[in-house]
């Protein structure tokens, strides 16, 4: 059976972020997509240069639409904006209890534009965070939700980790690739302890959309039965190729999108097949 997730995040128009690379991501990890918006963005590989909230009470709605003739069998959730959307979301996702929840705390996009009012993050702490499976903060995001400094070192992480989970989510995926190393590893933090997954740091500017990318692929193995720590190797594992073939597509002059289908597209004499 083809599992179905749904994406609750804002829109990327140049395609390597948001819906847009959540969609891509279910598609490549074999899970039917599904999206409710939160947000429209104007931006490109270079940045953000515009925002428009998608109004709170037509986000519920939006995910309600769904649950009322979908099967949901997981929830990706990504850019939330403000206070007002924060609540409405959880509002509208907390009747369904069981459904495996990734939550991936959007704050501030590649090019440095912020994506998260800061009222709201005292809305996603109180209300999302309980709700959700697997939280999966870079070190800037796991700074920003415990109000302290970014992590330089392991253990600065896995202390983090496990303050963040505090909060009340069942896990929490501290990325890594913010270290000052030429390593990327990443720690999850669950009710058994910590777990370390490796991984090395890829020399490419093309990283638009990773965050978005890889929580998409957590949801998607989730929704397929994996367990969490299962679900993390493979989700890592797929972004590290995405990321390493990202240099094979040419998508505008600044950070460019990974290559979500690298297992499904071959280049044969300069094309796509």
């Amino acid at each position: 059976m083809i599992r179905n997730v749904l994406s609750i995040a804002g829109s990327d128009p140049s395609g390597g972020a948001g819906i847009q690379a959540d969609l891509k991501a279910f598609s490549a990890r074999g899970v039917y997509g599904m999206a409710a918006l939160t947000a429209l963005t104007a931006q490109n590989t270079q940045g953000v240069c515009g925002v428009h909230l998608v109004p709170a009470a037509f986000v519920a709605d939006q995910i309600k639409a769904v649950f009322a003739d979908v099967r949901v069998d997981a929830i990706k959730i990504g850019m939330i904006a403000n206070a007002e959307i924060a609540d409405a979301v959880a509002d509208a996702i907390e009747p369904h209890k069981g459904i495996p929840i990734v939550l991936d705390p959007v704050m501030v996009a590649k090019g440095g534009a912020s994506l998260l009012d800061l009222s709201a993050v005292d809305v996603l702490t109180r209300r999302l965070l309980p709700l959700a499976t697997l939280l999966t903060p870079n070190l800037p995001e796991a700074a920003a939700l415990l109000h302290g400094p970014s992590a330089d070192t392991r253990a600065d992480m896995a202390e983090q980790a496990q303050s963040l989970r505090a909060l009340g989510p069942e896990a929490v995926l501290v990325k890594g690739g913010h270290l000052p190393s030429q390593e990327s590893p990443d720690v999850l933090a669950t009710a058994a302890g910590l777990s370390w997954f490796e991984g090395l740091r890829i020399p490419t500017a093309n990283t638009h959309g990773t965050g978005c990318t890889l929580s998409s692929a957590l949801a998607a193995e989730l929704a397929k039965g994996a367990t969490l720590p299962e679900a993390v190797a493979d989700a890592k594992s797929y972004l590290a190729h995405a990321v390493a073939q990202a240099d094979t597509l040419s998508v505008g002059s600044g950070h460019g999108p990974v290559q979500h289908f690298h297992e499904l597209w071959t280049l044969r004499e300069g094309h796509s097949r």
